[in-house]
């Protein structure tokens, strides 16, 4: 059977026309994603390429943010450029969920710090170290990346943590750290890292909040688990 192609099916049906005469939310996932890519390949369009890519990640958006360009060109019709514009896409619409009330800024328990923050650090396959940096009311001042790993392990430099500090008048500080692999617990590694920037910190005046391992559907904060 010949492959009907998108300008040849009725106006109705095609993603572009759709968005402008029905909006944005008249479409599915596959039709803004083939607005994205533009085109399909000889034996499939834009929209049945797309449907498949959504079908093998479940239909979970999720799934796709977390494809790479070499796992996106896997699929016939989909080259480097049309991998970055997918991924650039999902990318903007993941910091879309960092633009909170500024409200939320004021990170005084656990729970605020996961809702604020696990947007900057789901889906990742690595491992990242990041500190909050608070004034004296816990409201937000900075945030920094402190180290990127592997799967299991982050290089954390003490001096770079507590000099920046410093910088921004910090009068508190939140560590968190994501386990890719989805284990909540703390390995003694942690454990030893947080203990040495707490007395370092505590020699500059500094106090350290928490510690927070985030995976994408939990956390576990060292406060509330009383190894602080």
């Amino acid at each position: 059977m010949e492959k009907l192609i998108i300008r040849e099916w009725s106006a109705a049906d095609r993603p572009r026309e759709k968005l402008l005469e029905q909006g944005r939310r008249a479409l599915t996932d596959a039709e803004l994603m083939a607005i994205l890519i533009g085109s399909g390949s000889s034996k499939e369009t834009a929209v049945e390429l797309c449907r498949r890519i959504l079908s093998d990640a479940q239909n979970n958006l999720s799934n796709i943010s977390r494809l790479e360009v070499p796992d996106l060109c896997r699929y016939r019709g989909i080259g480097e450029a049309k991998a970055l514009s997918i991924i650039a896409a999902l990318e903007l619409g993941r910091r879309r969920k960092e633009m909170e009330p500024d409200a939320i800024s004021v990170l005084n328990s656990s729970k605020k710090v996961y809702d604020y923050f696990r947007s900057y650090i789901q889906d990742l396959v690595h491992e990242e170290f990041w500190v909050l940096y608070l004034n004296t009311g816990c409201r937000l001042v900075d945030k920094k990346i402190i180290g990127r790993g592997g799967n299991d392990s982050t290089p954390v430099d003490i001096r770079v943590i507590l000099r920046y500090a410093l910088q921004v008048q910090a009068g508190s500080l939140v560590l968190i750290h994501n386990h890719p692999s989805g284990t909540l617990r703390p390995s003694n590694a942690d454990k030893l890292i947080t203990k040495r920037i707490v007395t370092a910190a505590e020699l500059m005046d500094i106090r350290v909040n928490d510690h927070i391992i985030f995976t994408d559907i939990s956390y576990f904060s060292f406060r509330d688990e009383g190894l602080l």
